[in-house]
């Protein structure tokens, strides 16, 4: 392997997207390494990818490690192997031609900064990711989904955590704070990497002029349930492992009541028994997680008004739901909204 940016893509069944995926990236204007971490994938998309991209390094795990365990392969290759930088891309993304570039022309230029993130939009142009942000509720959220893309975000600015649809890490921060979670399997393990860097003293930034397509939603939609459990899950592990006492008693109430609110739409919907080991394996993790949680809490390098400096302090705009429900609440209480 050369010292290029390495690109990892997670995949599993990918099929014809991920061959899509790579093309992309074989296209860029700044080539990476490409590395494709197969999570046990029973269609014929590795064969497809061998015999059309032959220069593409392939990994291979013995079953689904999840979105995280399918990067964190790649990582540690990157780790090995002394690249400068490395970025997770999903496989069901394409990149415009100077994607990769842009970001590490900026990574290049502000060495304090241990991830940079782009501009991820859906198919149809509307916005699916402008980083990833935490509300006073506990519920992180993708900042501007599903909004037109009209120039809003369009300002380089620092974010609390990038989106592992596809993301630029230092390698050098990777190596101080570790990669991502595998006990979060998908959904949030950005996030809490996010968190992790911005304790031990590294910024995120977004950089709006780097641009990704994501096809949302092609892997998850493929199990029934994955999200409710994945959701119920690592919700709590999130905040738990990374925010302060302090700040966990001032979030708790608020999350518990989104969190039963999740838990009780999940069994309208014939979704109770994901919700509930959701739930329960959300417990047995916090309780794992105590000694990491005790690690990062012990080495951080800012304060605690720092972080909660980058939290939103309302719902999270597309909780529709709980924005009503709270409506209704303070129209009891005879409060103004």
């Amino acid at each position: 392997m050369t010292k290029k940016p390495v690109v990892i893509i997670p995949n599993l069944n990918g099929g014809n997207e991920l061959l899509e995926a790579v093309r992309s990236l074989e296209s860029q204007t700044l080539i990476p390494h490409i590395i494709v971490v197969d999570n046990a994938s029973t269609d014929s998309s590795i064969e497809m990818l061998t015999q059309a991209h032959p220069l593409v390094e392939i990994i291979r795990n013995d079953r689904n490690y999840g979105y995280a365990g399918g990067v964190n392969p790649g990582f540690k290759r990157a780790i090995d192997n002394d690249a400068k930088y490395a970025a997770p891309f999903n496989d069901d993304a394409v990149a415009d031609a100077e994607w990769l570039e842009k970001l590490v022309h900026f990574l290049d230029a502000n060495n304090e900064y241990g991830a940079a993130c782009c501009k991820v939009l859906k198919e149809d142009k509307t916005i699916d990711s402008t980083g990833e942000f935490l509300t006073n509720w506990g519920l992180p959220f993708p900042r501007g989904r599903d909004e037109a893309d009209s120039g809003q975000y369009d300002e380089n600015t620092d974010i609390p955590a990038p989106s592992g649809a596809a993301s630029l890490f230092r390698v050098q921060a990777l190596r101080q704070v570790g990669l991502f979670d595998e006990g979060f399997f998908a959904y949030y393990e950005d996030i809490d990497l996010g968190l992790r860097l911005q304790l031990a003293g590294w910024k995120v930034g977004f950089v709006p002029e780097a641009k990704v397509y994501h096809k949302v939603g092609m892997t998850s939609g493929r199990v029934k349930g994955f999200t409710t459990l994945q959701t119920m899950k690592n919700g709590p592990l999130l905040i738990w492992k990374n925010l302060s006492v302090r700040q966990l008693l001032h979030i708790w109430p608020r999350f518990c009541i989104a969190h039963f609110f999740f838990f009780w739409r999940a069994v309208s919907r014939g979704q109770g028994w994901p919700a509930l080991k959701g739930a329960l394996l959300s417990l047995a993790l916090s309780i794992k997680k105590i000694p990491e949680r005790a690690r990062i809490r012990s080495s951080k390098k800012v304060s605690d008004e720092y972080i909660w400096s980058m939290v939103i302090h309302d719902l999270p705009p597309n909780a529709q739901a709980l924005r009503s429900l709270r409506k209704r609440w303070w129209k009891l209480i005879g409060k103004n909204a």
